[in-house]
Order: structure tokens, then sequence, then C-alpha cells
């Protein structure tokens, strides 16, 4: 499917051009456009509301008219969601083309840029769906969707602009769901690596690479490979590098949690929903997201991206529950519970990055606590820094991707309660409550000296959020690309 940007003062030729109407003022439309008596004095404009009409005047063959509310109100996830709300539309009814028409005033509500952006977004988001699984489609493209083209007006080169950058994002956060989505047997450690060499090949600023066992037991990675002993699939440590046209302003590390099935090892998870724990490498599908933009994109940062991708299972050679690991650090950690395996492997790819890379900033994402469900839901993501301006940071790269975070504390006494008793660290704080507190903290004590760096608990928002049109349900949400892709384009500096 393609997204296009022209200025679209004349009527479109195309299947269906779908109408972005406020519920008050005259409204703008493209020329040639006619309507059918009172229509536009009967459509009300509430948000979300959608009438499809058969124009009277004009080249497109039906119109949607769609609501955005007040005016006022208008901010751009309402956009995004406008946008899906006319994907959906097309492709229930089997059309191939689609143009938006987005009046001047609503594109100078939000800013036109942004308008351009939010909507590319949105539409392209509307369009994911994960059918490479089933048989063979009667119906449509390779994809099973008939839906070829989307045209979104645009009076100014600004929103052309937003458009192409929506567009990217968009693309990114598709690609990195349909990573999420993939049965475990079809997403193997193995696999996300072929993925991070695939996207090495779609720009000459991008390169990739990957440790293998040996490699990492070399470097006394004791602790990551810890948990892949109870697999039969080799883990790996893959390492993705953006360089930038000119010199970097600094370098910013992305780690990832790459647990692509987790059965909680020896300390076995419940088997209700346990099929759902394909989605714990949602943070290392996450980062691979961010360089499929940033192919696309330019951030004057060199940036890189780590993602520990390994299975933990039960097995003969598994971790027990009891057992101590050494990290490369040097740290010891005492395993008093094998499902809590995220944070083990986490502990060495940020030891690595530390090290290797010496970033100015790290973040690090990951699927890691029930907790944070707990505490947050489905709707959004915990945060915790040491470090105000970048938690303030991604606060403010949150609202505006509409991927929120709430920042969470990280106590001295959370970083005492994950103290070992014959270890230097034990991988839970049994007993003491705020385990996503803990989790967070248990990571800080790998984390290089004077690097910034924050830890994104996205367990809740990874999957499962409330529908919101573009994305949401049962599936993949693709969370933390648009929100770090909005860090490294307005709020790195």
């Amino acid at each position: 499917m393609r997204i296009s940007s022209k200025n679209l003062d004349a009527t479109p030729k195309t299947d269906l051009l779908a109408l972005f109407l406020p519920d008050s003022g005259k409204p703008q439309l493209p020329e040639g456009v006619k309507l059918p008596k009172d229509v536009l004095a009967e459509f009300e404009g509430k948000f979300r509301s959608v009438r499809l009409v058969d124009p009277s005047g004009g080249s497109a063959k039906r119109i949607a008219l769609i609501g955005l509310g007040s005016l006022k109100s208008v901010d751009p996830d309402k956009l995004r969601r406008a946008a899906a709300l006319a994907v959906q539309r097309a492709r229930g009814a089997k059309l191939e083309n689609l143009a938006i028409w987005v009046e001047d005033r609503v594109a100078k509500s939000v800013g036109e840029e942004v308008a351009g952006q939010a909507i590319a977004e949105g539409a392209r988001m509307a369009a994911y769906s994960l059918t490479k699984f089933k048989g063979k489609q009667e119906n449509g493209d390779k994809d099973g969707q008939t839906l070829k083209t989307i045209t979104i007006s645009g009076s100014s080169a600004a929103f052309r602009r937003g458009v192409k950058t929506g567009d990217a994002l968009g693309e990114a956060n598709c690609f990195t769901r349909e990573l999420q989505d993939a049965p475990g047997n079809k997403m193997r450690p193995r696999d996300l690596v072929s993925e991070a060499r695939k996207l090495a090949r779609r720009s000459q600023r991008i390169t990739a690479s990957a440790l293998t066992e040996a490699q990492m037991q070399k470097l006394g990675m004791g602790s990551l490979l810890s948990v892949s002993r109870g697999s039969e699939e080799p883990a790996f440590l893959i390492h993705l590098v953006y360089k930038p046209k000119t010199k970097a302003k600094k370098k910013i590390a992305f780690v990832g949690k790459g647990l692509t099935f987790d059965a909680g090892g020896i300390s076995i998870k419940p088997s209700a929903k346990m099929d759902e724990m394909k989605y714990d490498m949602s943070g290392g599908a996450a980062v691979l997201g961010v360089f499929h933009a940033l192919a696309a994109l330019d951030v004057p940062y060199e940036v890189h991206g780590f993602v520990p991708t390994s299975e933990n299972l039960p097995d003969g050679k598994a971790n027990k529950p009891g057992d101590v690991v050494t990290a490369s650090n040097g740290k010891t950690i005492e395993v008093l519970n094998t499902d809590a395996e995220g944070r083990l492997i986490l502990a060495d790819a940020l030891s690595y990055a530390s090290k290797k890379v010496k970033p100015d900033v790290m973040v690090d994402l990951a699927t890691l606590t029930g907790s944070i469900v707990v505490a947050l839901g489905h709707e959004l993501t915990g945060l915790f820094s040491k470090s105000d301006s970048l938690a303030a940071n991604l606060l403010a790269a949150g609202e505006a991707s509409a991927e929120a975070c709430w920042r969470m504390p990280i106590l001295d006494v959370h970083l005492k309660h994950m103290k070992g008793r014959i270890g230097d660290l034990r991988n839970i704080n049994s007993g003491q409550g705020a385990g996503s507190s803990g989790a967070a903290a248990f990571l800080n004590e790998f984390v290089g000296e004077g690097i910034d760096w924050a830890h994104l608990d996205i367990a809740g928002a990874a999957w499962g959020a409330e529908q919101r049109d573009y994305q949401g349900g049962p599936w993949g949400t693709g969370v933390g690309v648009r929100l770090l892709l909005e860090y490294l384009r307005n709020h790195a500096g």
C-alpha cells in the first residue's frame, strides 16, 4: 500500500473521499465536490462519527464524513483515529484507493507538519494485518488486502513533509507489530538476528552484528547465557548501529529485551495464556522498529541498538531456583525465580553497551514485570530513571506520540531489597512488594557510571491495550517505536 500527499484543490478521482469535519463552522470542501441537500446540516461532527454519502457531484465515487468533535479539542491522536476510521471503511468495502481531505483550519489547529504526520501514521497503522501465516488469500494482494493507494491532501510543504515522516513511523510500528505477533516457532532468536541484518541492508548508515554464545562466553556473560540453557535455540546479542550524515551530537543506546518465548523456565508459568509469552520480545522488536524508521529518517545522533535474545524453557540444563550466575561486570546473582529472566539477559546487555559504546544516554525497554500491569494497566508504560531531565524528555515524547509513560520510583530501599544473601544480588525482591521498582533497581546495577539511563517497563502496553482504531485489542501495539523516535527527533537535544 502506497501513501502519498498532494495539494488537492480539485475533487480527486477516488473510490472513497474522506472529509474530516469539526462539529462547527462552515466546512471547506474540495473544488467540485457536491453533497446532497441538507447532508452537512444533518451531520453533527461528533468525534468518531462516520456517515457514508453518495455525492451529487465530483469524481469521488463515495464520500465518508468523519467527525472530529470541536475544533478546539482536535489533537494529533484524534487525527490518527480519524484516518484509521477512513482506512477501515475503505478496507471493509474492499476498495482500491482512498483520498483524505483535511481542511486548512484543522491542520493549522495542531500544526501543519504535526497534522500530516499524525494522519499518515493513523492510516498506515490502521492498515496493519498479519495474514502471512494463513492459507492462500482469495481476494486482494499478497497480504489479502485490496487497498492500494492512500492520497492525503495538504496545502503546505510542511504538511506534506509530515505525511512522509508519519508514513515512515507508521511502517516502523507495523514492522514491529509483525515481529511481535509472529508465533514463537517462527520468530526465534535466530530470526530476530536475520531481521536485524535485513535492516542493515536498507541503509548504508546502518550496520548489524550479533554476538554468538561462544563469543558471549568469552566475555563472561554468564547471566544472559544462563537463560538459554534450557532451550535448544542458541542465544544472541544483536548490535545495530546508525551513523548520522554529519558528526554525531551524542551517542544514544537503546536496549530491548528479546525473549522470543518465555515459559518461565523451572519456575514455569500457568498454562492459561502462555501462548501470549511470544510477546516477551516486544522491547527487542521496538528497538528493531526504531532502526526500520532510521533507514528513512535523519537524526543527528549516533544510535546504537542492543537486543539480547533467547528463549526461556525448562529442561535438565535450565537454571534452577537458588542457582548463582555471574554477569560480565563480575557481579553474582542469586536466581531465586527463573521466571524473572528478562533482567538476567538485560544485565549483561546493559553492562556490555556501557563498556562497548560508552553512550551519553541509554534507554532500555522490556516486558519486565506483571507488577507494572497491576499498577498502570495496559494504557501506560512505567518509566524509571534517576535522571530528572531524561525522564522529563521521555514523558514529553510519550505525550506527543500517544505512547504515554508514567514515572515510577527507584528508591534506596528498592536497591537495598535487591541485595543478595549468597550472591551480590538476587533477581527478585520476594516479600517486599514494589516488584517493578525492584526490577528497575536491579538493572541499575549494570549501568555504567556517568550514563543517563531510563528503564521503560512495557509489560502492560505491549499488547492487550484498549482499541484505539489504529491499534489495540489482543494484538501487539508496537509500543516504544514512535516514542523513541519522537525522543530522537524532538527531545534528545
